[in-house]
């Protein structure tokens, strides 16, 4: 939904929060920041509104306004492939790399316990660590991980998805206004299709990368 292209930011979310910018007439400013930090930039103002593959979840509801969901996403599990790890049930007992503050961390810290899961700043830091057997598995959203699998050897997905969750943009609490004009792009981008053809083309330019 974002990643990194040389000196650019591109993917997914940037280019909805391109769209919502210019049906409002105003410009886009993109800040990178660990994930952890993204909703505090939020209620702080630092960000007008946050677009980054975040799960809609009961505690940031309490916390941000969401706007409609414009995609849906799954949660998957990483392991090597000469894992014994075959299914979830596997996982009890394995030490667990997420990327810090996620859905991935949230979830299976409730599920296996603080002392099963190890936090990372980047999945790629967590895929690192379990590539040289730090750890027994990494739990991260499911596009990113089959970049993952596929840029690094000796490594496969779970057929079974760890969990699957919804996809909105968040704005500080009480900012209706601009929820509104979030709300009426994504409906216009969803209605037209547009949504659902940005994710087709990243998905062939990442697997063109990785050919």
């Amino acid at each position: 939904y974002e990643y990194h292209d040389g000196n650019d930011i591109v993917g997914i979310d940037v280019d909805i929060a391109n769209a919502i910018c210019e049906d409002m007439g105003a410009s886009l400013e993109i800040t990178d920041v660990a994930f952890d930090s993204i909703i505090p930039e939020v209620q702080s103002g630092k960000a007008d509104f946050a677009a980054a593959g975040m799960t809609v979840t009961e505690d940031r509801q309490t916390q941000v306004d969401f706007s409609d969901t414009y995609a849906t996403g799954v949660q998957s599990v990483i392991v090597t492939e000469d894992s014994d790890i075959a299914s979830l049930d596997d996982l009890k007992g394995k030490q667990i790399g997420v990327q810090q503050g996620t859905t991935g961390d949230l979830y299976s810290t409730d599920d296996f316990g603080e002392e099963s899961v190890q936090r990372f700043s980047k999945g790629a830091d967590a895929v690192q660590a379990l590539s040289t057997g730090k750890i027994d598995a990494v739990i991260i959203d499911n596009k990113p991980a089959q970049v993952f699998v596929d840029e690094n050897e000796g490594l496969k997905l779970l057929e079974t998805p760890y969990a699957e969750e919804e996809y909105a943009i968040a704005v500080k609490k009480g900012n209706t206004e601009l929820l509104d004009k979030i709300n009426e792009t994504l409906s216009e981008m969803k209605a037209s299709g547009e949504i659902e053809q940005l994710a087709m083309e990243y998905d062939e330019k990442l697997a063109e990368n990785n050919q």
